[in-house]
């Protein structure tokens, strides 16, 4: 017997998100091939999440984006990705640590991956802007459903 405990799960979900960093890595060296599209979710309290005070507010536990058409300056490491998109308009810009990502789908692939939330400490999300400080057309909620795979 010995001393320690093998964490499958955590070995499970830390190849899986190296798979969302391969795909991301690709997407910013080469762009997205075909079709292909990235719905990703993430937890926004993550204590190593960059996003802007107004984002945040908006946004005080998670947000999904897209990454299709409208994006710019994906760039991939082993930490994190950083990506500029717009909301309501105006230019964000994110760095998403991998291990804030709740869900990775690539619905032209039918393919979706889920990641369990590793242990982190969420930050202080009280801000000067108020919830209410919403930008106009942010609170679209996606549903992930049709895309996941119905023959598990």
């Amino acid at each position: 017997m010995t001393d320690y405990e093998i964490d499958y799960p955590r070995l499970v979900d830390d190849a899986l998100r190296s798979v969302a960093r391969s795909v991301l890595a690709r997407a910013a060296a080469e762009g997205l091939p075909g079709e292909h599209h990235f719905y990703i979710s993430f937890h926004t309290d993550h204590p190593d999440l960059q996003m802007s005070p107004s984002l945040r507010a908006s946004y005080p536990e998670e947000m999904t984006i897209i990454l299709q058409n409208q994006y710019w300056d994906l760039s991939v490491d082993q930490e994190g990705f950083e990506v500029m998109l717009r909301f309501a308009g105006e230019p964000h810009h994110l760095r998403v640590p991998w291990l804030a990502l709740k869900s990775f789908v690539d619905p032209e692939a039918e393919f979706g991956l889920r990641f369990d939330a590793h242990e982190t400490e969420p930050v202080d999300t009280a801000e000067d802007e108020s919830p209410d400080a919403r930008p106009e057309g942010s609170g679209d909620v996606i549903s992930l459903e049709e895309f996941r795979n119905r023959d598990d």
